[in-house]
This record gives structure tokens, sequence and C-alpha cells, in this order.
């Protein structure tokens, strides 16, 4: 199973993908990452969702190999909604999100974290897009909730990746730690949080939400619309299959 829910402390649900090897998920996964985020969030015990991965990393985006196994545009499209989905999940889920972030944090898992309401990070945490690398485009918006204009247009145009003590330093994440440390720190400030009345929260997060300078969602599938343009044009599946390199 790639995706499970279970609840430690009282007003808190975890929220865990377990893929190996790299927690890269296909188009199902992010559906089922979807659903489970939003029935956490919707149930009235839960006061915050913790968004948590195994392994060694959180994510490592959409399962590349699933769209080159496919000769249509069938995965491709599915990958987007399915992306499209889980984002939107963790953004509109009533109840506050916190992300504990360990290892890579790339493509798809720039977007979860993105949209989450808090960071807690491993000290071994990296984040980044390598978007141009792997024939796609997109979340973008999502980095720029992370880091300045200028550093997410960089980031983006090398796929570079920045640390957890980068985005300490950029105020977008709450804590670094040793790894050994992330789960307890993650639910210590899930736990705070969970202290909370449930109704002024889910009325705290819809406010907050309200008052967003972009709206993430609309924005999101604005740039999806350029990745099926890539893959259109054929540009997408050169890049993908060489992985960015010349050939």
């Amino acid at each position: 199973m790639s995706v499970s829910t279970s609840s430690p402390l009282n007003g808190v649900r975890v929220v865990t993908v377990d893929r190996p090897p790299v927690n890269a998920l296909p188009v199902q996964g992010w559906y089922d990452l979807a659903d489970a985020v939003r029935t956490a969030g919707r149930d009235p015990e839960v006061r915050c969702v913790v968004l948590a991965a195994t392994g060694r990393g959180f994510n490592a985006g959409v399962d590349i190999k699933e769209l080159q196994r496919d000769t249509g545009h069938e995965a491709l499209i599915g990958a987007n909604r399915g992306c499209a989905e889980a984002f939107a999940a963790v953004y509109t889920c009533e109840v506050p999100v916190v992300a504990a972030v360990r290892g890579f944090c790339l493509g798809g898992g720039v977007g979860l974290v993105g949209n989450a309401d808090a960071i807690v990070a491993s000290e071994d945490a990296v984040f980044g897009l390598p978007e141009l690398d792997r024939g796609a485009l997109g979340a973008a918006t999502h980095l720029a909730r992370l880091v300045p204009q200028h550093l997410m247009r960089t980031l983006y145009y090398t796929s570079r990746t920045v640390t957890a003590a980068e985005l300490l330093a950029h105020g977008s994440v709450w804590r670094v730690v040793p790894p050994n440390e992330l789960t307890d720190a993650a639910m210590e400030l899930a736990e705070e949080i969970a202290t909370k009345d449930g109704h002024l929260l889910r009325l705290a997060k819809a406010a907050l939400n309200g008052i967003d300078p972009v709206d993430v969602q609309r924005s999101y599938r604005f740039e999806q619309g350029f990745t099926f343009e890539a893959n259109l044009a054929g540009t997408a599946a050169r890049v993908r299959d060489t992985f960015g390199k010349e050939t």
C-alpha cells in the first residue's frame, strides 16, 4: 500500500506515504493521497494532519516509469490530474497540515509541502524541482511559496536543490532537526496545534487561504498546460528518456 493513516495522538491524524524505493507515486497513488488527506480533514475529531513518508526521502514526485510505459497520453493526463488533486487536498484540508520532510523532496514533493501549513524538516532534507531534466513543467507555484521569486527561478532553470537550513533562513521551514528527531518534532508541533478549538482552527484555515495573494490551484493548472504542450511537441519524451542529458 502506498498511503496509510494513523492516529497516534488525540486530534492528530498522520498520513504516511510508503512506496519504495523513492516514494515516486503512480497516478492512483496521488489520488489515494488526496483521499486520505481529505478524509482526515473532514473528521470532526481531527484538528491537525501530519504528512509524512517512510524510507530515504519524502517524495520524488511522479513515477516516471509509468509515463514511459504509456504509448499515449493517458498516464500523463492522469498524473496531471492526480497531482492537482493531491496538492489541492493539502491546501484545502479543513485543518492545518504539517509536513514532516526527510531526505529528498522533489517535484511533486515540493507541490505537497508548498501547500502545507507548516514544515518540519530533518537536517538531510533537500528541496527542488528537477522538472526540466524530466521533460515536465510545474510546481513553480509551490516552490515560490518556499523561496523568494528570483531564487525560485534560478532553482527552476538549473534543477538545483536547496537545503532545509536554507529554507529555515528564508522562514519557510519551522524547525530543522536531526533525522532521528523528525517524527517527534513534527508531532510536537501538531500536538500544539491540536490543543486549539477545532471549529476555530477550521475557520482560521479558511480565512488564511482566503487572503492568499495567489490562487495556487489555478496557478498550478496553468503550469500543467505547458507540460502537456511539451509532450505534444515530443520534447518531453526526448528529455525524459535521457533525464535532461544531451545525447
